[in-house]
């Protein structure tokens, strides 16, 4: 089949492009609005784009509360997403009265960041600390804005819990990270196979 996306016209019951462009890691963004009062959320346009330095991304769908504080504050924390903490990461997707906590309607603890303000998850494996780099309202060929805004931020700390560092490397499998797929569905990290790039060491 062949479909030309702003037409619609795949005839399917739902569109196939996300469930493609999978596994998409989840960027679990915590952030605080102005009165210091802590969010929590889930977003699955998240990734790492940058090595040196550490930057990251993530997309928001509509100028949600995640983006209003970290326009306002400048800082936001990444925690890892996992099977063990699934459940808290679905009931941290909704939508709740503006500045009524996830980590409280949730349960979960949070833990200090170092170099930031906004709370970490504390059962998480890992954790980046980010400062803002700056916002960007995304828009398409037509140059209209399509209602989401990328947020670039850079890493400037990492929390690793060290039960998951195994022969100096973070073990993604023992963490079991999550990620989002097309759909209503999710893949876990369970195995994980290795090939060596020509030229390059392990």
């Amino acid at each position: 089949m062949y479909y030309h996306p702003p037409k619609r016209d795949h005839g399917l019951r739902f569109d196939p492009f996300k469930a493609i462009v999978a596994p998409r890691p989840i960027g679990w963004i915590s952030s605080l609005d102005k009165e210091g009062r802590a969010n929590l959320a889930p977003y699955s346009y998240f990734n790492a784009v940058s090595e040196r330095p550490h930057i990251v991304m993530f997309s928001s769908a509509g100028r949600k509360d995640s983006v209003q504080n970290i326009e306002a504050t400048g800082e936001f924390v990444c925690s890892l997403t996992t099977w063990d903490l699934r459940r808290e990461v679905n009931l941290s997707s909704a939508i709740l009265p503006h500045g009524e906590s996830e980590f409280e309607a949730t349960g979960l603890k949070t833990a200090p960041s170092r170099l930031v303000k906004p709370p970490r998850v504390a059962d998480a494996p890992a954790a980046l600390e980010c400062r803002l780099i700056k916002t960007d309202p995304l828009a398409g060929l037509d140059g209209e804005w399509s209602g989401s805004t990328i947020v670039y931020g850079e890493v400037v700390g990492i929390h690793v819990d060290d039960d998951f560092i195994i022969d100096g490397r973070f073990d993604m499998a023992k963490a079991r990270t999550i990620a989002r797929c097309g759909y209503m569905d999710y893949a876990v990290v369970e195995s994980l196979f290795e090939m060596i790039r020509p030229g390059k060491d392990s």
